[in-house]
């Protein structure tokens, strides 16, 4: 069963009928629905355009966070052969809230970096919803480190409402892992290349996202912290979060008019889970674009691209 977000409802009535008329249909009764259902189906397609073609900031959020849509891990599957996971930071234990490891992207080497939030109740649980402790940032920092040994370009993957805020979490060092996990994104000698696939929340995104290139699918969000949170601090209501919303600039649009984020990926109307494979190859064919204008770009100039970018951010305005 497909689901479906609050403000999708009118797609959601349309679809639920054609179901239920093939079901019908399926149950092997004399009546031609053959007809209703191509109208109805029409309809939903419409009423789906219409939807997705005015969306605010808030339901960009929304769509972001939708439990449906492609999580790192179907990334990796359909875009990196050969992966091999690594796991620890070789300090305090395992993370399985960020995915790390070596593999090969259309042939060429290169380590992996994904947050995972999950697809099911054990799942979610097991990755902690994509909320990375101390030992996940540490862990990413260790695999950066081996791939700028090894001249391996990395890819990072983010989806995180944010690092995790727990009070174990802050006894080992949450402040100080998630900037050495900065730190090293800034000092690698390789092109690294940071695609925001869902939600990009807060330093937890940052520590994997302060890449060459920044890359947002077209429904995805990156803000500093998250429209609820901004609501409670500034107007102290949740509630508020459309306002908070619209007025962080937290969209695909309003950050690659910032110089946050480098270029979009479009994503299928109705969001990237009703077309994931067709997503998953359009976010390839991006991070190839932006590994291969590092091409010939040694480990200085990689650098140096890096940093201009970042100091540029905002000047543009």
């Amino acid at each position: 069963m497909r689901s479906y977000l609050d403000f999708e409802k009118p797609v959601a009535d349309l679809e639920g009928k054609v179901q239920e008329l093939r079901a019908l249909a399926a149950q092997g009764e004399s009546v031609d629905v053959g007809d209703e259902i191509a109208k109805l189906e029409a309809k939903a397609a419409a009423a789906l355009l219409d939807v997705y073609g005015k969306l605010t900031p808030w339901q960009k959020t929304l769509v972001a966070r939708h439990p449906d849509r492609p999580h790192a891990v179907d990334y990796i599957a359909h875009l990196v052969t050969e992966f091999t996971p690594l796991a620890g930071d070789r300090g305090f234990g395992e993370d399985a809230a960020i995915v790390a490891g070596l593999g090969r992207f259309r042939g060429t080497p290169v380590a992996v970096l994904g947050q995972e939030k999950g697809n099911d109740t054990q799942s979610r649980i097991r990755h902690n919803f994509g909320m990375a402790r101390p030992e996940g940032y540490r862990k990413a920092v260790r695999v950066m480190e081996l791939a700028d040994r090894f001249g391996l370009p990395v890819i990072a993957l983010v989806d995180t409402a944010g690092a995790y805020p727990g009070i174990d979490a802050e006894e080992r060092g949450q402040a100080e892992a998630i900037a050495r996990s900065t730190q090293a994104c800034l000092a690698l000698g390789v092109p690294n290349v940071a695609v925001v696939i869902g939600e990009g929340g807060s330093g937890g995104a940052i520590a994997l996202a302060t890449a060459n290139r920044v890359i947002m699918l077209e429904h995805s969000v990156y803000s500093v912290i998250s429209p609820e949170g901004a609501a409670s601090i500034l107007w102290r209501d949740a509630a508020r979060a459309p306002d908070a919303a619209t007025n962080m600039k937290i969209t695909a649009d309003d950050l690659v008019r910032l110089g946050v984020a480098d270029e979009i990926v479009k994503e299928p109307v109705g969001g990237a889970h009703r077309a994931p494979a067709a997503v998953i190859a359009a976010v390839g064919d991006a991070i190839e674009r932006a590994l291969s204008s590092f091409a010939d770009k040694d480990a200085a100039a990689v650098r140096q691209a890096r940093r201009a970018k970042f100091l540029a951010i905002g000047r543009t305005l």
